[in-house]
């Protein structure tokens, strides 16, 4: 639980910082996850090293909890060469094989029949991991979500489908969606269990996920977990949220900070004290800061790596305009 709150002021300092930077014009787009880092850091912590998470685009909790380093996140958000994407991706669209986190794509609800599919192989293999698509309830009136779910109800795949109810796909809020009276009652329809949980909750999320886990990959099959939560800022920096919601909807969901809440519940344990949990905090934004200036300062990526990843060996006439775009840099045509 230390470990978890560590993590999720972490989160929501990256986050803060992250959105002003964009502002700022330092870096080009982000996707905020305030307001949701004890359901997406208590899924994470709940899952084993072996385990695939397939992200949506709001995840920075989940990655964090899987131990991707804050100085690789922001060097992603940057696209500096240290970015193990080379620039490749939108900002916050990242993905790490070493941490079995697979690159996120902005399309909504497609990662989750590519979930299904490493499930499915999983199986095939005999291997004791899960997968776990990660996903808004917007993403549960897609046809991905639908089929993704049939699937995996009909190959008996280890998945644990995430899905963050955080009421909002965009401007559309959730009694807008659909008239089912729970998201997690959709699972029923497929033969699969769902279960509806506190996504503010830390402790809460840990145990159904780890529950959810252990039925997988003992065979039981895959659960739909509703982690009922709220998207406190903008749903991306794109995004102007007081146009469809009000301060007042806002200001209720504040009161019930999961942040607050886990350092409230450590303090009332004894486990830490007030003082501590501002130290904490200081920690976590001198960490953040650090992070930045580090990215600023990585020279931006070389153009060259347009011609690299694509073939196992390049061809003559990419050899040509690789050759070719060389010379442009050098002579000051194209800026590296």
């Amino acid at each position: 639980m230390l470990r978890a709150l560590k993590l999720m002021v972490t989160g929501r300092v990256a986050d803060e910082r992250s959105v002003n930077l964009q502002r700022q014009g330092r870096i080009g787009f982000y996707v905020q996850m305030d307001g949701q880092e004890a359901a997406q850091v208590g899924c994470g912590l709940a899952l084993e090293p072996e385990d695939w998470v397939v992200p949506a685009y709001r995840e920075l909790g989940v990655a964090l909890a899987r131990g991707v380093p804050l100085q690789t996140l922001f060097d992603q958000f940057y696209a500096n060469s240290n970015d193990e994407n080379k620039g490749r991706q939108m900002p916050t669209h990242y993905g790490y094989r070493a941490y079995r986190y697979v690159t996120a794509s902005s399309p909504v609800g497609t990662q989750i029949i590519h979930a299904v599919g490493l499930g499915m192989a999983a199986r095939y293999k005999g291997e004791k991991s899960v997968t776990v698509p990660f996903f808004g309830d917007g993403a549960t009136s897609s046809s991905d979500f639908h089929a993704g779910l049939n699937f995996a109800g009909v190959y008996n795949a280890p998945v644990v489908f995430f899905c963050q109810n955080n009421g909002w796909a965009i401007s559309l809020p959730r009694e807008k969606q659909t008239r089912s009276k729970t998201l997690a009652g959709k699972a029923e329809a497929y033969g699969i269990r769902g279960v509806q949980v506190d996504g503010n909750d830390f402790a809460a999320v840990y145990r159904v996920v780890q529950e959810a886990r252990e039925r997988a990959v003992s065979g039981e099959g895959p659960t739909l977990v509703e982690a009922l939560t709220y998207r406190m800022g903008s749903h991306s920096t794109s995004d102007d949220p007081t146009r469809y919601r009000s301060t007042a909807e806002v200001a209720s969901w504040k009161q019930k900070d999961p942040i607050e809440r886990l350092a409230r519940d450590l303090i009332a344990r004894g486990w830490i004290t007030e003082d501590q949990f501002e130290a904490l905090q200081e920690a976590a934004r001198a960490e953040v800061q650090a992070a930045i200036q580090t990215a600023e300062q990585t020279p931006p990526t070389s153009p060259d790596t347009l011609f690299t990843d694509v073939f196992k060996s390049n061809p003559s006439y990419v050899e040509e305009q690789r050759a070719e775009l060389s010379e442009l840099v050098r002579e000051g045509v194209v800026k590296p």
